[in-house]
């Protein structure tokens, strides 16, 4: 490979950073209110549902913070 197109490569990926991290920002914010309409529920109804709902969200946020944390320090390279 040339070096002109690891640059342009290089240059394609800094581009999109920030457009990966808005898209992580925003499943996140998804993933949360998700998470609280169904904690809420558990919480205040003892709707046992929601709680297996509510667990499923919070692992699958987990896993969107540790995407968002890795993008961020990425992103500050």
């Amino acid at each position: 490979m040339g070096s002109g197109l690891i640059d342009y490569l290089c240059r394609m990926f800094h581009e999109k950073k920030p457009i990966i991290m808005q898209k992580l920002v925003t499943d996140i914010n998804e993933q949360i209110k998700l998470f609280q309409e169904n904690a809420a529920l558990q919480a205040e109804n003892g709707n046992k549902a929601a709680g297996g709902r509510a667990r499923k969200a919070s692992l699958e946020l987990e896993k969107q913070l540790k995407a968002f944390r890795k993008a961020s320090i990425d992103a500050s390279k």
